[in-house]
């Protein structure tokens, strides 16, 4: 995998944490929840990198 194809989940808005200990991290704009990270998951799964990747909004503190 190419560093052009790695979407860093940990730094889109849709990513989130679950509950679910068999499925820990979860993707709201896909709507589903995985083992591994979404982006590995879209990846293995379409062949393309994410396309819904969108930064987090940092907020002023």
């Amino acid at each position: 995998m190419s560093e052009q194809q790695r979407v860093d989940c940990m730094k889109c808005r849709h990513f989130y944490i679950t509950w679910d200990p068999k499925f820990p991290k979860g993707c709201k704009a896909f709507g589903f929840k995985s083992h591994t990270l979404p982006s590995h998951t879209v990846l293995s799964s379409s062949g393309k990198p994410c396309m819904n990747f969108e930064p987090k909004i940092k907020t002023k503190t």
